[in-house]
């Protein structure tokens, strides 16, 4: 090697403005504060590394003392009137007092005394706060640059004295450009994909591409072929990346696994594995609509090739791969086998089900036709409860209608022929039959849809009668058992008073009629029927009780027993429970014996003890 070789690096650094890579913002402003001489005092230079901080600084430093462009690194360092100070290893208290005396002293040549300090976010506290004072008002000969990499760490005291530019980072289309450029320099042969894989492994950082650059000539030549480039920089090639979305394509776990195997014995790093098929994902996700082309950092075909790969998965599949890989990353950081949580990723990724065959089956089940019968029936469903209650209650009761209607026709004309031999009196008598069997059937319809339930059609002995009252038994259209209770069933008149007699005859009718419809449990039910009204006044019932369980009986069904009142006797009605007890006599003063007699001479409270095993708590 010659005795005068410089590295890439150190041999294209940039000596003016117009030779810095994608910084335009901050060269053209510092180009216009230099022509308008309106300098600042400070400058702050932030951004990532290797992307031209100080590189600008140095930059700045020899155009404003206008020095030749040949001097740079150490032999700017040598002069007087530009010190560059690395913070990272003079970051104490005495290196800023060292800084603070100098300042004083006016350039030697040229017109300003430049610091540059790199790495300005390594100084101590004490340090920014000796730094304060002078950076604030330095001497009018004095320009501060500093640069550094984590703008967070910085005083906001020492951030505001000082002009910020971000630097951001360089795209890989420019630094292909630049690579290009530099290869045509130095006669090196290299292939287009080539520059695009050391311009994305840089990622963004100039001086690290340039640093690639002499690792693969070093290791290929002046001549780099793509096969040797990537394993030279041991680099997951595209080629392995869509070799393996092939195998998720045609869900080949095998296959998968192997080539996972092969990755990992020729030394790729498992995480620099999933960063690279992170980003080969995020390329084709790209790809699927074509609209965000651009922003697929890759040669031209390349991009073809990622469109023709993303057209076997939907942006649904690559969205859940995308997530799988991303998962696995933060697994195999803190696993104690790597290599499992990586195998277990790609097989989540190969057998993944694909939407595509989810959508298939959906248009199969919609391409399913349902019978005539069933068509028609769900055709008249609504989509509420309420539109489904009603279909179902009209088409019962249509059918039954129809049936009834066919029956009481056919019996009726029936009659007609076998009671007489005249065709026209036959007629009179079927048409006759007819038109009561059509009044009949419009009275069942509107007790069907008002949902009344006869206990009168039940107990008549006619078969039409009979008919209905079985159809009547049988269908609960109401909502509440309350509803359920109609006018015919009670002998009651709205306009006609009553009395404490009626109320009394009437008790047992109704307790007949709610133990029949089931309206109130059994339990409950014994109870009432050993009660009898004591006193009935303008709609207020009054019952006594000699027991607190018959009372609590009442009281827990009162509001359930007004309702059905009410609807039993055409007014409101209110109820109310007294609790009066019997004097004890001699012959009973053992409570135990009191029960023990009291289920001798009452059957239901006999019937309670048998069935649930009623015992007395005392």
């Amino acid at each position: 090697m010659s005795e005068n070789y410089k590295a890439l690096t150190r041999k294209y650094r940039p000596r003016s403005f117009d030779d810095i890579v994608s910084q335009e913002h901050v060269s053209n402003t510092l180009k216009n504060a230099i022509a308008q001489n309106r300098l600042s005092h400070a400058y702050m230079f932030c951004g990532p590394r290797g992307v031209g901080k100080t590189t600008m600084a140095r930059v700045l430093a020899r155009t404003v003392n206008q020095l030749d462009a040949d001097i740079d690194g150490e032999s700017l360092g040598n002069t007087l009137n530009i010190i560059e100070i690395d913070a990272a290893s003079n970051n104490k208290v005495e290196d800023v007092h060292r800084i603070r005396e100098t300042v004083r002293i006016p350039p030697q040549n040229g017109r300003y005394k430049i610091y540059i300090v790199d790495e300005v976010h390594m100084l101590s506290k004490q340090a920014y706060n000796a730094l304060l004072k002078t950076l604030e008002e330095p001497p009018a000969h004095v320009i501060f640059i500093f640069a550094t990499t984590e703008p967070q760490k910085v005083l906001p005291t020492i951030m505001s004295r000082c002009q910020r530019f971000d630097f951001r980072r360089i795209k890989v289309e420019e630094i292909v450009n630049r690579l290009r450029y530099i290869s045509d320099n130095e006669s090196i042969t290299i292939d287009n994909e080539s520059l695009h894989v050391i311009a994305r492994k840089a990622d963004g950082a100039l001086r690290d591409a340039l640093s690639i650059m002499d690792q693969a000539i070093a290791f290929c030549g002046l001549e780099i072929k793509h096969e040797e480039l990537l394993r030279a920089l041991n680099v997951v090639s595209s080629d392995r990346l869509f070799e393996l979305m092939e195998f998720v394509k045609n869900n080949e776990s095998d296959a998968g696994l192997q080539l996972i195997d092969s990755l990992l014995q020729e030394g790729h790093d498992i995480q620099e594995f999933l960063v690279s098929l992170t980003e080969h994902l995020r390329n084709q996700y790209l790809a699927i609509s074509g609209k965000s082309m651009h922003l697929i950092e890759a040669s031209d075909d390349m991009k073809n090739r990622y469109k023709k790969a993303s057209s076997h998965f939907s942006e649904d599949d690559l969205m859940r791969m995308l997530h799988i890989v991303n998962e696995a990353q933060f697994k195999v950081r803190e696993a104690p086998q790597p290599r499992i949580q990586l195998e277990i990723a790609i097989l989540k990724l190969i057998n993944m089900q694909k939407t595509d065959g989810l959508k298939q089956l959906i248009t199969e089940l919609k391409k399913i036709q349902p019978d005539s019968g069933r068509s028609n029936s769900s055709s008249s469903k609504s989509d509420s409860k309420e539109a489904k209650i009603t279909d179902r209650t009209t088409s019962r009761s249509s059918k039954m209608n129809t049936g009834a209607s066919q029956k009481t026709t056919t019996r009726a004309e029936a009659q007609s022929t076998s009671n007489d031999n005249n065709g026209n009196s036959v007629m009179g008598n079927s048409a006759l039959s007819k038109t009561t069997s059509q009044h009949k059937m419009s009275s069942v319809s509107h007790k069907l849809h008002k949902g009344a339930l006869s206990t009168g059609d039940t107990q008549d002995d006619n078969s039409d009668n009979a008919t209905v009252g079985n159809i009547s038994g049988n269908l609960a259209l109401a909502p509440h058992p309350a509803e359920q209770i109609r006018d015919h069933e009670s002998t009651v008149e709205d306009s006609e008073p009553l009395y404490y007699h009626d109320i009394k005859n009437l008790w047992p009718k109704f307790l007949s009629v709610v133990e029949e419809k089931g309206y109130i449990k059994q339990v409950a039910l014994i109870t009432l029927k050993r009660l009898i009204p004591s006193d009935y006044n303008d709609g207020k019932m009054e019952f006594v009780c000699n027991d607190e369980f018959s009372r609590n009986i009442v009281e827990e069904h009162r509001r359930e027993l007004q309702k059905l009142l009410k609807r039993f006797l055409k007014r409101p009605i209110t109820i109310s429970c007294i609790l009066e007890k019997k004097a004890a006599n001699d012959d009973s003063f053992d409570p135990y014996s009191r029960f023990k007699k009291l289920q001798q001479k009452d059957p239901l409270v006999r019937t309670i003890v048998e069935l649930f095993g009623a015992e007395l708590e005392y």
